[in-house]
């Protein structure tokens, strides 16, 4: 493996990680670091044939979430094996389900970097209480945290009381070009699929589960429609609040003005931006990030937003976007309108602007290796 310091990423119950390939394909360029990468999943990873595809190595450990505790249990033994056959000089994982047996194994194993993106901050305290005390463990056996947003870094040491030495603020970022590739075609065909020719559409991107708020989207629709009757609220993704969501938007009378459409090829997203006039970030008051914030500002889409995760780090109030300071549907209903009326001020350009600055992929990686480098005492 050469003179290059060994990183291992670390990712459970995800079959293909996009930001795990954005390292992938970066580390190729390095000079000083090389990736490995495991999944924890309960089917073969498409990671697999990805990392491979560019000469990386990915170790596929089977985890079935139907049986989170025996599964965590088996991975730590997995796990500490594997370390001591590939003797990373970095173990880096990123949600709680391999943070936990990732760091046991490693402190076990004798790997002094443990080096935690905490990813899922939060999740815990508001959804899962009983889990709050190995969040806390997680901090204790972690050697360097890594809050993806302020408002994270604060709670991650007010809430979770880690060492505040511990903990460092790198946000998330995004490849500028290939977040930003719109198709003039696919921003057609999307129009002519969803009807949204001469519409004003209010966009929305995520997992149809409860934490992501999207029923605050509908209650927001209902004050709008009448005022503008040619708005669309578009929601691109699947879960299990879908049947919920559209019977409430019937009884709101907006199911004509809301539309779901079901998953979207991941290649479409940057076009589905593209047909945006606003995008409605609907997510409760605790997110550690928020990627598709990221995704939108950089094209150049401004965003009405509760003061959570990225927002409250790149996001100026009436300058590139407009952040609400109540979650409630009439303060959601006046942002949309504030951006509406005052297209003049160029929002989404400004809000392009910083986003790409401050939120691209090479700052990132230039972050995170700076990290690596003090970690690691070079």
């Amino acid at each position: 493996m050469s003179n290059k310091k060994h990183i291992v990423m670390l990712m459970a119950n995800n079959s293909s990680v996009p930001y795990f390939n954005w390292f992938a394909e970066r580390s190729l360029l390095s000079n000083e670091y090389i990736f490995s990468f495991v999944a924890l999943h309960n089917e073969k990873p498409r990671m697999i044939e990805e990392m491979e595809k560019r000469g990386l190595k990915c170790y596929w450990i089977y985890f079935d979430p139907a049986k989170r505790q025996l599964s965590m249990i088996k991975a730590v033994f997995k796990l500490f094996w594997l370390f001591k056959k590939i003797k990373p000089d970095i173990v880096f994982p990123n949600l709680f389900d391999d943070t936990l047996p990732s760091l046991i194994a490693a402190k076990l194993a004798g790997i002094k970097v443990r080096h935690v993106i905490k990813q899922d901050t939060g999740f815990h305290w508001n959804y899962a209480p009983k889990g709050i005390k190995y969040d806390r463990l997680i901090n204790r056996f972690a050697t360097e945290l890594i809050a993806v947003s302020t408002q994270a870094k604060n709670f991650i040491i007010d809430c979770e009381k880690a060492n505040p030495k511990k903990v460092f603020l790198i946000p998330s970022g995004l490849p500028v070009e290939s977040t930003t590739a719109q198709s003039e075609a696919r921003k057609q065909f999307l129009k002519d699929k969803y009807q949204l020719h001469d519409k004003i559409v209010i966009g929305s991107v995520g997992r149809l589960i409860h934490w992501k708020g999207h029923k605050i989207i509908i209650e927001t629709a209902r004050l709008l429609v009448k005022k503008y009757p040619q708005i669309r609220f578009v929601i691109a993704g699947e879960g299990e609040l879908k049947d919920e969501l559209l019977q409430l938007a019937k009884e709101y009378n907006v199911a004509e003005n809301f539309i779901l459409t079901g998953w979207m090829d991941r290649n479409d997203i940057p076009s589905f931006y593209g047909v945006m006039d606003i995008y409605f970030h609907s997510a409760y008051s605790m997110e550690p990030f928020g990627y598709v914030m990221a995704e939108a500002m950089m094209n150049a889409v401004p965003i009405v937003s509760t003061n959570t995760g990225c927002a409250t780090d790149i996001m100026s109030h009436k300058v590139n976007g407009y952040i609400v300071g109540e979650r409630t549907a009439l303060c959601f209903a006046n942002g949309i309108e504030f951006i509406l009326q005052n297209k003049n001020l160029n929002f989404g350009e400004e809000a392009r602007k910083i986003s790409c600055e401050k939120l691209n992929f090479e700052t990132y990686w230039q972050a995170h290796t700076n990290l690596f480098k003090k970690s690691l005492g070079i």
